[in-house]
């Protein structure tokens, strides 16, 4: 496909209400014309964070749908950070776009995914938000290691008292059934179980 007959869609993103996303629709504007694409859909969310989610993000999920219906081939933002906040997000989308065909293009990293230098950074990025992920893991796995080593109980706190063991008996002796008691108590129908079989 050559440049010209490129489709593109804007994205547009600020988190309070008293910005506007006038200056950055300005500069990638001006950049479509420069590189000769045609500008297929604008989409902007406006008063809302790079931190919230698609569904939280009506535009960006209207972009995404219709990257989907192949509506253009090419995603202009004004910066990375437009498209969100954590890396796992971005490397999502990334991905995601990436599976359809679709080019991204930030105008402050001057990347391009379409070029081979874009290419080359898209890949770094899919690498970093790997180790990321890694990195997580493996603090999750020394915190619980270290909690364990110290005695202390891991999992959800448990709601079964004294109280609550009697009053599974008392309502058993009375001919309630498992899921009755359970139910009545707001306990699970398995610990209302084992509650009766170690009595």
């Amino acid at each position: 496909m050559t440049e010209s007959l490129i489709r593109v869609a804007l994205y547009c993103r600020v988190s309070t209400a008293n910005q506007t996303v006038e200056n950055q629709l300005i500069e990638l504007r001006q950049v479509a014309q420069r590189s000769g694409w045609d500008i297929a859909a604008i989409y902007c969310d406006e008063g809302i964070s790079g931190s919230k989610g698609r569904d939280e993000r009506p535009q960006f999920d209207a972009l995404i749908k219709d990257a989907y219906r192949r509506k253009f081939d090419l995603i202009a933002a004004w910066s990375i950070d437009r498209l969100g906040r954590s890396i796992q997000t971005l490397i999502g989308f990334m991905n995601e776009m990436n599976d359809l065909g679709v080019g991204l293009y930030f105008h402050q990293q001057a990347l391009n995914t379409k070029t081979s230098s874009g290419r080359m950074v898209f890949s770094i990025f899919s690498a970093l938000g790997e180790y990321e992920k890694e990195m997580i893991r493996d603090r999750i796995n020394a915190g619980l290691a270290r909690a364990k080593a110290e005695g202390k109980k891991l999992g959800r706190p448990s709601n079964v008292n004294p109280s609550v063991i009697m009053s599974v008996r008392l309502l058993k002796e009375r001919g309630l059934s498992i899921h009755r008691i359970a139910k009545q108590l707001h306990i699970g129908v398995g610990t209302t179980s084992k509650i009766l079989a170690a009595a």
